[in-house]
Protein backbone atom coordinates (compact mmCIF):
# COMPACT_ATOMS: atom_id res chain seq x y z
CA UNK A 1 0.00 0.00 0.00
CA UNK A 2 1.16 3.49 -0.71
CA UNK A 3 0.06 6.70 0.28
CA UNK A 4 -2.64 7.40 -2.44
CA UNK A 5 -3.74 3.81 -1.93
CA UNK A 6 -3.77 5.20 2.42
CA UNK A 7 -6.10 8.34 1.05
CA UNK A 8 -8.40 6.43 -0.68
CA UNK A 9 -8.93 3.91 2.06
CA UNK A 10 -9.11 6.26 4.35
CA UNK A 11 -11.89 8.23 2.07
CA UNK A 12 -13.89 5.73 1.80
CA UNK A 13 -14.24 4.60 5.46
CA UNK A 14 -14.62 7.80 6.93
CA UNK A 15 -16.76 9.28 3.74
CA UNK A 16 -14.37 12.06 3.73
CA UNK A 17 -13.48 13.99 0.60
CA UNK A 18 -10.37 13.24 -1.23
CA UNK A 19 -8.64 16.24 -0.30
CA UNK A 20 -9.47 15.86 3.15
CA UNK A 21 -8.57 12.65 3.61
CA UNK A 22 -5.10 13.75 1.75
CA UNK A 23 -4.54 16.38 4.35
CA UNK A 24 -5.24 13.95 7.66
CA UNK A 25 -2.42 11.94 6.06
CA UNK A 26 -0.11 14.06 5.61
CA UNK A 27 -0.75 16.08 9.23
CA UNK A 28 -0.37 12.02 10.19
CA UNK A 29 3.34 11.56 8.65
CA UNK A 30 4.86 15.15 9.20
CA UNK A 31 4.02 14.75 12.58
CA UNK A 32 5.87 11.43 12.89
CA UNK A 33 8.53 13.00 11.18
CA UNK A 34 8.93 15.97 13.57
CA UNK A 35 8.68 13.97 16.26
CA UNK A 36 11.35 11.35 15.69
CA UNK A 37 13.35 15.30 13.94
CA UNK A 38 13.08 16.00 17.74
CA UNK A 39 14.54 12.67 19.10
CA UNK A 40 11.02 11.18 20.36
CA UNK A 41 9.54 7.84 20.01
CA UNK A 42 6.73 7.39 18.12
CA UNK A 43 4.17 4.47 19.39
CA UNK A 44 1.03 3.29 18.05
CA UNK A 45 -0.16 0.84 20.31
CA UNK A 46 -0.38 -2.63 18.62
CA UNK A 47 0.71 -1.86 14.94
CA UNK A 48 4.60 -0.90 15.48
CA UNK A 49 6.74 2.07 16.86
CA UNK A 50 9.56 4.24 15.37
CA UNK A 51 12.40 6.04 17.39
CA UNK A 52 15.86 7.56 16.09
CA UNK A 53 19.28 5.72 16.78
CA UNK A 54 22.49 6.82 17.19
CA UNK A 55 25.30 5.38 15.69
CA UNK A 56 28.62 5.88 16.57
CA UNK A 57 31.81 6.55 14.33
CA UNK A 58 33.52 4.18 12.70
CA UNK A 59 36.23 3.43 10.16
CA UNK A 60 35.06 1.80 6.79
CA UNK A 61 36.57 1.37 3.81
CA UNK A 62 35.71 2.51 0.34
CA UNK A 63 34.59 0.23 -2.09
CA UNK A 64 36.14 1.32 -5.25
CA UNK A 65 39.70 2.30 -3.88
CA UNK A 66 39.79 0.29 -0.81
CA UNK A 67 40.85 3.09 0.73
CA UNK A 68 39.79 4.03 4.87
CA UNK A 69 37.63 5.77 5.21
CA UNK A 70 35.76 7.39 8.29
CA UNK A 71 32.25 7.43 8.79
CA UNK A 72 31.00 10.55 10.36
CA UNK A 73 28.31 9.48 13.58
CA UNK A 74 24.45 9.43 12.50
CA UNK A 75 21.59 9.42 13.73
CA UNK A 76 18.91 6.90 11.57
CA UNK A 77 15.43 6.21 12.17
CA UNK A 78 14.55 2.76 13.23
CA UNK A 79 10.72 0.88 13.35
CA UNK A 80 9.62 -2.39 15.21
CA UNK A 81 6.95 -4.13 14.78
CA UNK A 82 4.52 -4.38 17.43
CA UNK A 83 3.27 -7.43 18.99
CA UNK A 84 -0.14 -7.73 17.38
CA UNK A 85 1.21 -6.82 13.73
CA UNK A 86 3.98 -9.92 14.24
CA UNK A 87 0.66 -12.01 15.35
CA UNK A 88 -1.62 -10.87 12.11
CA UNK A 89 1.16 -11.34 9.65
CA UNK A 90 2.14 -14.70 10.58
CA UNK A 91 -0.86 -16.16 10.53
Amino acid sequence: MNKLELISALKDKANISKMEAAEVVQIFFSSMADALANGERVEIRGLCSFFVKNYKSYTGRNPKTGEKVTIKPKKLPFFKAGKELKERVDF
